[in-house]
């Protein structure tokens, strides 16, 4: 015999409507969040998440060889970024960072037909 046989046909009862009254409270939470997440600022801000996640996870991959992070260069990247925009040094900064890549990018590919000969 089981334990559950020897219950009461009340304690069988109360045990069913406490379930459903659960399942009930799930399905009104599930409502909610599905009703909060439709709204057009919180769609907005998960994709910003999302993109944000993306490109955090390409940048360490791209630095993992270097032994750093993205956490470990945030701190020095935002005092830059705020010495940058008290001097108003914006447009000569990003014209400085488009010259570094293009470096980067020619150093780059001289290394990639010096490895193919």
């Amino acid at each position: 015999m089981d334990k559950n046989d020897h219950r009461s046909h009340e304690e069988k009862k109360r045990a069913l409507l406490r379930d459903g009254e659960f399942f009930r409270a799930g399905v009104a939470h599930a409502r909610a969040q599905i009703k909060h997440a439709a709204r057009p600022e919180v769609m907005f801000h998960t994709a910003l998440d999302h993109a944000t996640w993306a490109l955090r996870a390409r940048a360490d991959s791209l630095l993992k060889p270097t032994g750093t992070s993205v956490t470990a260069l945030a701190p020095y990247a935002l005092t830059v970024l705020g010495f940058i925009r008290k001097r108003k040094l914006g447009k000569p900064a990003l014209g400085v960072a488009a010259l570094t890549g293009i470096a980067a990018w020619y150093v780059q590919r001289k290394r990639a037909q010096q490895v193919a000969y």
